[in-house]
């Protein structure tokens, strides 16, 4: 039993991998590249992907292929269709960086939202040595207690933002992209009345033809110019070059992302020049990377390979 992880990389170097060579022989390459593919999947009988595309020429160049684990939850690098005609499985992992996702979001937030970078830079830069009173209020910031916070996409990761929203006293709202309504512990709302009446909004849905450009210049228009927006879904919901406009026209007070529409990031992204660049944060797509929550995604993948080889399927990806 041949198993390759095409982009071992993603999941660091302090995470250990070996527990899945008990099951024959692991070959674990950094990362692949399309004109790799085929040689290192040719005599391969389970391939573990995180980003690298899997797609019909991929799975026709590796006869042997049984299974392919996907070591994320999102599933639009496998043709999983084609995979399902050729007798192939596909398995993914899903909830194991919920409360990673959870805790950056917050960390998004609170650096935002109490200015963290220039209070920090107040005092390393020796101006707080050389103030005449105990304290420095250059920037003002207010209290998340009694606002509004609007969720878009209620999953599972949504759903627990809001959980912890509602202990920080805020009042939760959210909208489903889908349009299926469920019952739930808080308000569905329009997008329009979640966009005008949130003091935070934050994105947690993945990207479809639903969410394709959800928030664009339109939307920001909307919105609150106190309000702090936070994209943890997917990049390509949130239209860059509109935001770094609304950014620059202070339609909106801030901004923070961890995901981008092209990642790793291009050198000439819109968002990269905004005028005052103190109001966005953006970090490399690291929520999801929680020491637990890496450890939990590999004994997922363990777990999902043992079940296979043992004649079930489990965390197939249906169609």
């Amino acid at each position: 039993m041949k198993i390759v992880f095409l982009d071992a990389k993603t999941i660091g170097n302090d995470i250990n991998l070996e527990i899945l060579g008990g099951f024959g022989d692991l070959v674990l390459y950094p990362n692949t590249k399309p004109a790799q593919l085929g040689e290192r999947i040719y005599d391969a009988d389970i391939i573990i992907t995180n980003k690298v595309v899997i797609d019909k020429k991929a799975m026709d160049n590796a006869p042997n292929l049984k299974l392919i684990c996907i070591a994320a939850t999102g599933t639009n690098n496998v043709d999983v269709r084609y995979a399902r005609e050729k007798g192939i499985a596909v398995t993914n992992v899903s909830g194991y960086s919920t409360e990673s996702v959870v805790q950056h979001t917050f960390g998004m937030l609170f650096y935002l939202l109490e200015h963290l970078r220039y209070y920090d830079e107040y005092v390393k830069s020796g101006e707080y040595a050389r103030s005449d009173i105990f304290t420095h209020l250059g920037r003002p910031f207010w209290e998340v207690y009694g606002k509004r916070w609007g969720i878009i996409g209620l999953g599972t990761i949504g759903r627990r933002v809001g959980q912890v929203a509602k202990g920080f006293g805020l009042d939760v709202v959210y909208y489903s992209t889908s349009g299926i309504e469920r019952e739930e512990d808080f308000q569905s709302v329009s997008l329009e009345e979640l966009l005008s009446t949130s003091d935070i909004v934050s994105i947690h849905a993945p990207l479809n033809e639903n969410t394709k450009n959800l928030i664009s210049y339109e939307q920001f228009k909307v919105m609150k110019s106190s309000a702090i927006l936070l994209n943890l879904g997917r990049g390509g919901i949130v239209n860059e070059y509109d935001l770094a406009r609304a950014l620059d026209e202070n339609l909106i007070a801030g901004v923070g992302l961890d995901v981008l529409e092209r990642e790793p990031i291009t050198s000439d992204n819109p968002l990269l020049k905004v005028k005052n660049p103190e109001k966005i944060l953006i970090t490399p797509h690291i929520a999801w990377t929680s020491i637990e929550a890496r450890k939990r995604l590999i004994n997922e993948i363990y777990k999902n390979i043992e079940a296979f080889l043992n004649g079930a399927v489990r965390n197939r990806v249906d169609l």
